[in-house]
């Protein structure tokens, strides 16, 4: 069985919209997943830091510096 993508990985292939990450958040908040958000997002730690402490803006930025 493949491994569905990550929010991450889907933005970064140009296969979603930033903005689907609300989704995600909620997604993850209603499921029975075990996993951490930042581990269901598929983010690493620098890019969770910066995206709690800066803001959704400055997690785009760095995101798109790795397209």
């Amino acid at each position: 069985m493949e491994k569905e993508k990550t929010f991450k990985e889907l933005y970064l292939n140009h296969e979603i919209e930033f903005e689907a990450i609300d989704d995600y958040v909620y997604d993850w908040g209603m499921s029975d997943a075990t996993c951490t958000l930042r581990e269901y997002l598929g983010l690493n730690e620098e890019e969770e830091d910066v995206w709690i402490s800066i803001g959704e803006d400055a997690l785009r930025e760095l995101l798109d510096a790795q397209h």
